[in-house]
């Protein structure tokens, strides 16, 4: 019974985790909300899109209403592009044009004469479709090995025997972030590695920092200490990892035509 608890406990930790990740990223969509004629009319602007025009909807909104939508290229000081969003399967619909893997735009739009996110346009950045053969186990992954980690934490604190789970742990992740993570990398924006000593990108960073303390955890498995390393080593990913999927990632430079990371 007290297993089943423990597992309990982690899989609503970690999913609460995960969710809250998913939502605080840079490619989640933004929720954005406007008043027409006394009616509320709640929209989600993509800020991710593959390599083909991304169409913005603007679903029930009344076809009586005018919509227009604003992009330029990010980051520039362009002028802002304007076009009349085309009503077509019942509801409004405008096209971002594709851009180079790695390419952004910065976009707002304007609802009968009011605009949205005008003051802090959305952001969207493009990549390659990913193939689900390997965006799914890397997904399957790194959720197995905060799933594991918590739980070994919980074995731990409990004064339960945690050997066997840490290095479950260590190998799920290792799987997850290093041979899955470069993969979906790779056929996402092109390179296999972004992160430390290549780049800024946060999500490799996070996976390397987190890995090495996990590795240092079990590298002193048999020194008396060792829960307390083990302890920090999981406290450490949940920190981490509640940092925001996909910051500081991959991003194409308009001025030198080439891919590097944000800066």
């Amino acid at each position: 019974m007290k297993k089943f608890l423990y597992w309990l406990l982690a899989v609503v930790i970690t999913l609460v985790l995960s969710i809250y990740q998913r939502m605080t990223g840079p490619t989640y969509p933004k929720r954005v909300t406007v008043e027409l004629n006394g009616e509320s009319y709640k929209m989600k602007l993509p800020r991710s899109g593959v390599q083909r025009d991304e169409v913005v909807t603007l679903k029930g909104v009344p076809s009586d209403v005018k919509a227009q939508i604003h992009y330029r290229r990010y980051p520039t000081s362009n002028d802002y592009t304007t076009a009349d969003f085309e009503w077509n399967d019942s509801e409004w619909q405008a096209a971002l044009p594709a851009q180079p893997v790695g390419g952004k735009l910065q976009y707002y739009i304007t609802v009968g004469e009011k605009d949205l996110s005008a003051d802090e346009p959305v952001v969207i950045r493009f990549r390659n479709d990913v193939p689900a053969s390997i965006l799914v186990p890397h997904i399957l992954f790194m959720f197995a090995a905060m799933l594991f980690a918590v739980y070994t934490f919980l074995l731990v604190i409990t004064h339960k025997k945690y050997s066997g789970w840490l290095k479950v742990t260590v190998v799920t992740l290792f799987i997850g972030g290093f041979i899955f993570g470069p993969l979906v990398q790779h056929a996402a924006f092109g390179p296999w590695w972004t992160g430390f000593p290549y780049g800024t990108d946060l999500t490799d960073n996070k996976t390397l920092l987190s890995f090495l303390v996990f590795a240092a955890a079990l590298a002193t498995l048999k020194w008396k200490y060792n829960k307390w390393v083990v302890v920090l080593a999981v406290l450490f990913m949940i920190a981490i990892f509640s940092i925001p999927h996909s910051t500081y990632g991959s991003e194409y430079d308009y001025s030198t035509q080439q891919l590097g990371t944000e800066k």
